[in-house]
């Protein structure tokens, strides 16, 4: 995976993909060719031919499929997509048996449905033995809002029988503190997925900063655009490095409703077309309810789970 096996990348070529934080053929093939030409100061058509010789190289190595292929073929690299238990038999099964890898899992709700708790539960889920539904792998998690509490983490793993310490040390923790920061911080993930055994990538969550930064109507074209780039990276990351990608999302009001419920994800269609799955988290009383909003294969239908010691877990 180095820069120096691509073809058309000599020394001073390498220097600036380094500098800008592309370490590998994998973080060029996760960015466009636009993101490509800006960072490292090259022509567009010059930043395609490397983007496509490095997707080339994906190919040959097996880790992207060519082009066109039988659908067989296709559902046979289907069934190799790993999953990560939620903690929840019931929510496993929304699901079809966890966080499929991937692929990216959205999940929105109002304060206090369950998104942080659920991203925590799963940073100590995946590194679970697989027999009991974990990857023995580890976790990164991009925190924009100041919700991440490693206590509470080290409470979920002791509850689930795994070591404290060694779930905290298996998970690398991020405070992003604006919107330039967060995508700065999702173009450096790269380098300690392709040799540490990372499977989940954790954004809680993904839209406040620009939520926060982008105010009024006119600003609103500068910030889907960011927006979509973000996701987009996000999703050719999941697909590149085969790992599990959940963000979290706010929700607001929608203000022509006048009967059922009103809110709705931010965000708009952009974060609507690059998850896979989305997932509405609601509060039942001291309990929750997961349901499935959007998914290519799975019904839209709706689960219960609680919030225990144990994290995300099923009702008793």
């Amino acid at each position: 995976m180095d820069l120096e096996n691509l073809e058309g990348v000599g020394p001073a070529t390498k220097h600036k993909l380094v500098n800008a934080g592309i370490r590998s053929i994998l973080d060029i093939a996760i960015r466009s060719p636009q993101e490509l030409a800006g960072a490292i100061g090259i022509d567009l058509n010059r930043a395609y031919k490397l983007y496509n010789k490095a997707r080339l190289k994906l190919v040959e190595m097996g880790k992207l499929d060519a082009g066109f292929v039988p659908a067989i073929e296709y559902y046979k690299k289907r069934m190799t997509i790993e999953r990560i238990t939620t903690g929840s038999k019931n929510f496993d099964k929304l699901l079809g048996g966890g966080i499929e890898t991937q692929s990216v899992t959205e999940v929105y709700g109002e304060y206090g449905s369950g998104k942080t708790q659920l991203c925590m539960t799963l940073c100590v889920t995946v590194q679970l033995p697989r027999d009991k539904g974990g990857l023995e792998a580890k976790a990164i998690y991009i925190d924009t809002e100041g919700t991440f509490r490693p206590e509470r983490v080290a409470e979920i793993a002791e509850a689930r029988g795994l070591d404290p310490k060694e779930a905290l040390a298996n998970i690398i923790y991020a405070k992003a503190y604006n919107s330039a920061h967060q995508e700065l911080l999702v173009s450096e993930v790269g380098s300690l997925m392709e040799k540490d055994g990372y499977k989940l990538l954790v954004v809680d969550s993904a839209v406040a900063h620009y939520r926060a930064e982008f105010l009024g109507r006119g600003t609103l074209a500068d910030r889907q655009q960011r927006l979509n780039r973000f996701m987009h990276m996000l999703l050719r990351i999941g697909e590149v490095y085969n790992v599990a990608v959940v963000v979290t999302n706010q929700v607001q009001a929608a203000p022509d409703v006048f009967f059922g419920d009103p809110s709705r994800p931010t965000g708009g269609h952009v974060v609507a077309h690059t998850s896979t799955y989305r997932i509405y988290l609601r509060k039942a009383g001291k309990n929750r309810i997961a349901r499935m909003v959007d998914s290519p294969c799975h019904p839209e239908v709706e689960v219960p789970f609680t919030i225990t010691e144990r994290g995300i877990d099923d009702l008793k």
